[in-house]
């Protein structure tokens, strides 16, 4: 029997898996790392390489991707890529807490942590946004997208928000129980929001018609070199991992910052942490709203979103910089906010152009595309994380003020995120030179 595509019900259903899967994350790459820092005045560099294995596991995307385009269904690798993230997140809280009587064995503990998590995220993430490139029609593909990434954003905000009401007044104790609550609802909506979303071996072709899902006979290793070979695929792949290198260098020094530039508490800096994905979620709405207002127009093109996401986030965080050296009064939260909807309207162009281009390759390759971006991503996140905390420490080592040294490390940022503007640039001028050159042969051949 043929399965119908997914409606917006089911697309919804997918954004809680989603939302979920952010719920976790959250904690373990903010609040966990600033815990680590600033309660138990360990080196930034030890949440920062943590958070990079976890990134670095995630370079088998393709090969998860691979194996759920050989079995046809993703439901499994999503529920079970689940399950092993809220294990990791459990015992990543229950890490840290011990690293403070045991620094060794809470580090060794930490690390099987952050395996996990690294394992869970990959396998589920790239088995959800396979799913929906897969089974959404063409025309809905760019809103899918959007709508299941502000569900995971509105994840980010919920839980930063509950969970650092919660862990006031601080105590390791409150930290695992909220952490291991977190981990247990997320792995249980999973479960709800996900059952009979799937049919069976269906997939949606790229004219919108359904039709059976061809098996991916091929091993991965040709699966992975066809795909590399794809000109569209491998140029933006290369992008992907450039421009999340600059999104993601970010990530990990800011709730450090707040707390020892301006003095938050565990459960303020992580409260700020829901303003920034606040503001994604806000910059994410002004896209897919003036995005699709304009989309026969020039602004309306992705491209153009994710050229001027870069410049404004480049922007942003050099404000934040200033921020910090000035000090006092300063309006953080409204900086951070900024921030956030820089990121946002960045993110989620880059994300709507993924969407499209899944499907737009030969064979039955969805996943091992969706995954080779993912690992372009992840390896990007990985890098971005342990080179802006190395770059903090090694900036303490020379510059006697905090808010001078996360200032430099900010303003390096903002350069990269110019960096990652101008590659979107070429990206944009060599599709439609492309373009051009299909125009021509076609009115050529006629």
């Amino acid at each position: 029997m043929a399965q119908a595509t997914l409606g917006w019900f089911g697309i919804v259903r997918l954004g809680l898996v989603q939302t979920a899967l952010g719920a976790i994350v959250v904690l373990t790459t903010s609040t966990i790392n600033r815990v680590m820092v600033v309660e138990l005045m360990l080196p930034a560099m030890l949440p920062g390489a943590l958070v990079a294995l976890h990134y670095a596991l995630q370079i088998m995307r393709p090969r998860w991707g691979y194996g759920s385009d050989k079995g046809g269904r993703r439901t499994p690798w999503i529920v079970g890529g689940m399950a092993v993230l809220a294990l990791g997140g459990l015992m990543a809280a229950a890490a840290t807490a011990w690293m403070a009587t045991n620094t060794a064995a809470g580090i060794a503990l930490a690390t099987l942590a952050f395996v996990l998590i690294g394992g869970g995220v990959g396998a589920s993430g790239t088995a959800l946004l396979t799913l929906l490139a897969t089974n959404v029609a063409p025309q809905r593909r760019a809103a899918a997208a959007t709508t299941v990434w502000l569900m995971m954003i509105a994840g980010f905000v919920v839980t930063a928000t509950l969970a650092g009401h919660f862990l006031d007044p601080f105590s390791f104790t409150r930290l695992v129980v909220v952490s291991g609550s977190v981990s247990l609802a997320a792995f249980l909506l999973t479960l709800v929001a996900i059952a009979g979303v799937e049919g069976q071996r269906q997939t949606v072709s790229a004219e919108g018609t359904e039709a059976e899902q061809p098996r991916a006979d091929a091993s991965f290793r040709e699966a992975l070199t066809n795909v590399w070979a794809e000109p569209a695929a491998r140029r933006f792949a290369i992008f992907v991992f450039v421009s999340m290198l600059a999104y993601s260098a970010q990530d990990l020094i800011l709730e450090p910052f707040a707390g020892t530039v301006f003095g938050l508490t565990p459960g303020q800096s992580t409260q700020l942490a829901g303003v920034q994905h606040g503001g994604v979620f806000v910059g994410m709405l002004i896209v897919g709203i003036v995005g699709s207002w304009l989309r026969n127009r020039r602004i309306g093109s992705l491209y153009t979103w994710i050229v001027g996401g870069c410049i404004a986030s480049a922007l942003a965080i050099a404000n934040i910089a200033i921020g910090g050296l000035i000090g006092g009064d300063w309006p953080l939260k409204p900086s951070i906010f900024i921030l956030g909807v820089a990121n946002g309207c960045f993110a989620v162009a880059a994300i709507g152009s993924m969407m499209s281009l899944a499907t737009a390759g030969q064979g039955a390759r969805e996943g091992v595309r969706m995954g080779l971006w993912g690992a372009a991503q992840a390896v990007a996140f990985g890098l971005g994380g342990f080179l802006g905390t190395a770059a903090i420490d090694i900036a303490r080592l020379f510059i006697d003020s905090p808010s001078a040294a996360y200032a430099a490390v900010f303003l390096c940022e903002a350069l990269l995120f110019l960096v990652a503007a101008h590659l979107a640039v070429g990206l944009t001028r060599r599709q439609d030179a492309d373009l051009r050159s299909t125009q021509l042969s076609v009115s050529t051949a006629g």
